[in-house]
């Protein structure tokens, strides 16, 4: 029996297919796409193929409403915390944070992610969510740049660095898991808002700080 099978119960339809969506998300992150069949994810909820088929077209629709799920939720974290009033600076560590904290809430859809390409978006939904997430953040630089005095221009460029930079380290985390998800976010801020040259010895995030106002 596989590790995740489910013994058959009765369902509605809307619980069986939220049912489908679990196991399914659980075996693509295990397995691939490619790695996975109908017929174990039919074996995994204790019901037959017709069954999977009566929820989803094929193997490659289910696989889609699964990307799309995760891709819909991680936008809408991202999105959210960079919406605020705050300072440029507590926009990019609530950014980190919010990437970091939906890899702890949802790894197996992250790992789906940042993996397979789904047929219809060949460059990669990862791919593809950072590029809308890189908009968001350019208009951000461009404000910040323009009030220090630095060419507004150059904010599309260190958007893309910055969040090239995030994104990385996120992969990295996904298994690492060490330090805890606000030391790497402190970490992160740490390079990216002070520059080699004026790292902090022991960075720490604004709301860990005695004295928030005597930093720049």
């Amino acid at each position: 029996m596989s590790a995740i099978q489910r013994p058959r119960t009765r369902m509605t339809g809307v619980q069986r297919r939220l049912q489908l969506l679990d196991i399914a998300r659980q075996l693509f992150s295990l397995r691939g796409v490619d790695g996975t069949t109908i017929e174990e994810i039919a074996t995994a909820a204790g019901v037959s193929k017709p069954v999977v088929y009566e929820h989803f077209s094929s193997k490659e629709a289910l696989y889609m409403e699964v990307v799309t799920n995760e891709y819909r939720e991680l936008l809408a974290r991202i999105t959210d915390s960079l919406s605020g009033d705050d300072s440029s600076r507590v926009l990019l560590e609530k950014a980190a944070l919010a990437l970091l904290t939906y890899i702890e809430d949802c790894t197996e859809g992250f790992r789906i992610l940042v993996r397979d390409a789904p047929p219809s978006q060949p460059e990669g939904t990862y791919s593809t969510l950072l590029t809308k997430v890189t908009e968001q953040v350019e208009h951000i630089l461009t404000d910040e740049f323009s009030r220090r005095g630095f060419s507004a221009e150059d904010g599309s460029i260190y958007a893309q660095m910055l969040v090239g930079m995030v994104a990385m380290t996120a992969q990295w985390w996904l298994d690492a898991r060490h330090p805890d998800k606000r030391t790497v976010a402190a970490h992160v801020v740490n390079l990216a808002w002070y520059g080699l040259t004026g790292l902090r010895k022991e960075p720490g995030l604004r709301d860990q700080m005695a004295s928030p106002a005597t930093e720049q």
